[in-house]
């Protein structure tokens, strides 16, 4: 072999080897596979998924996953792992949304836990943090779980499924992503605001959160400048909040330590204790139910290492209806 052939040669076993080397490092960012291990790291103060009450860790909520990874990163922990039937989708098309939570044997799981109040919740997102859904798909005997679903617009959507497997002793979080065809307009995160203002509803959120240590947030329910004080219980409580940590999508999911009973009325304010891992932004998404139906108020959180009060207006604002929103649907 020439010199010059042993040259080309060698160019070419180069960018062989850097196309497989850039092809891994894809792979290795997107819906990693966390190391299978059953012990769960110790959980800070409070935490259950970034915010549990000792109370409720006594009831067999788990804190951050195994190795000390935040939920909602892997597509697969603790020998549990999120199977879609599908990953890709049509915008603006009603479609079934099918899945499955395979075993540490390979099969579904068709056993679980009851946690507030369902076996599985489903949270779908794009991921430019906009069209949040939190629904509840139902269960076939074989294990597979299914929901009429519309995807909205197209881009990368991401997938969480909570749940919590019979006799697992905490709750698990994994999350895929799934592509869907059609138009992509990217939406930018809201700026930070201290109201969230919608079909006639005003949300205030006050608190100092502060990155690793147990936070205080309080949210505050108003209808036409009035306080809201029959909020009917959702899953158990007076409220259900979701936090997602911009740029990975880490899932935090708090509840408030009030919990509540069939036929009771809460509110104005529903606390919850929470813990935000590390300075990030935070996208919050807050549902309630009001005169049977379920609403969801979204906010932008900057969480620093120095407490940073949210500071509310003097007054609430008169309901107002931003234009173009609409009510994101839900599928309880």
């Amino acid at each position: 072999m020439n010199r010059a052939a042993a040259l080309r040669l060698g160019a070419f076993a180069g960018a062989l080897a850097l196309a497989f080397g850039a092809a891994f490092g894809i792979g290795s960012a997107v819906d990693p596979i966390a190391a299978a291990d059953d012990t769960p790291a110790a959980p800070a103060h409070g935490e259950e998924m970034g915010g549990m009450s000792p109370t409720e860790q006594s009831a067999g909520h788990g804190g951050h996953q195994s190795g000390g990874q935040l939920p909602g990163l892997a597509v697969s922990e603790a020998g549990y792992t999120f199977a879609p039937a599908q990953t890709f989708f049509t915008s603006g098309t009603k479609t079934q949304l099918r899945f499955t939570i395979q075993g540490p044997d390979g099969r579904p799981v068709t056993k679980y836990t009851k946690t507030h109040e369902k076996d599985l919740h489903l949270i779908v997102v794009r991921r430019d943090l906009s069209g949040f859904h939190h629904v509840h798909p139902t269960m076939a005997a074989d294990g597979t779980w299914s929901i009429p679903f519309t995807f909205t617009a197209g881009g990368t959507w991401r997938l969480y499924a909570d749940f919590q497997p019979a006799g697992h002793d905490s709750t698990i979080t994994l999350g895929t992503d799934v592509n869907v065809t059609g138009m992509y307009v990217p939406v930018p995160v809201a700026d930070p605001a201290s109201v969230y203002s919608f079909d006639g509803y005003d949300v205030t959120l006050q608190g100092t959160p502060v990155a690793g240590k147990e936070s205080e947030l309080t949210f505050t329910v108003s209808r036409a400048g009035k306080p809201v004080t029959d909020l009917q219980p959702y899953l158990g409580a007076f409220g259900h909040l979701v936090s997602l940590r911009g740029g990975d999508l880490a899932y935090l999911h708090n509840h408030p330590a009030e919990h509540t009973e069939a036929g009771s009325k809460g509110g104005p304010s529903i606390t919850f204790a929470t813990t935000f891992p590390t300075a990030a932004t935070y996208s919050l998404f807050l549902d309630f139910q009001h005169a049977g139906k379920v609403h969801t108020a979204e906010f932008t959180v900057r969480v620093g290492s120095v407490g940073s009060a949210f500071v509310p207006p003097t007054a609430v604002p008169t309901a107002t209806t931003t234009p173009g929103h609409a009510e994101t649907p839900h599928g309880h």
